[in-house]
């Protein structure tokens, strides 16, 4: 289950298309979201286009949990420790495609793996429709 619909079902209602869903409080028993994880999350759907400078170095966050993305500000310490930040320095001044979903193969750079991640996502949506 995830955060979002724990949070929802702790306050006592879920929004659906057609109405309200009524959760008594005391009979809901909901596992907590997990403030660290092994696994990265997706931080956008499509990948940053960044402006690099050679020689310079970065970290990019291989987490997802980063507020100043596509780059590592050291929230993988307390939300991510077992994921670190891949270091890497370009060998000239270009425009690139920095990795968001946290899917790619080619670290940091993107490999259109973001396209898997929304086709996964459209699956779940339609699927839940018909539950």
């Amino acid at each position: 289950m995830n955060c979002v619909l724990a949070a929802a079902l702790r306050r006592g209602c879920l929004l659906t298309r057609r109405r309200p869903l009524l959760v008594p409080d005391s009979r809901v028993t909901l596992p907590s979201c997990p403030q660290s994880t092994d696994q990265p999350i997706a931080a956008a759907r499509l990948p940053f286009r960044v402006k690099v400078s050679a020689g310079k170095r970065y970290a990019w966050c291989a987490c997802g949990h980063s507020n100043k993305q596509p780059f590592c500000d050291g929230a993988h310490r307390t939300k991510a420790p077992s994921i670190s930040p891949l270091r890497f320095t370009p060998d000239k001044d270009q425009k690139v495609l920095l990795c968001a979903c946290k899917q790619t193969r080619n670290g940091p750079y993107c490999d259109g793996s973001h396209l898997k991640v929304i086709v996964r996502d459209i699956v779940k949506s339609v699927k839940s429709v018909f539950k």
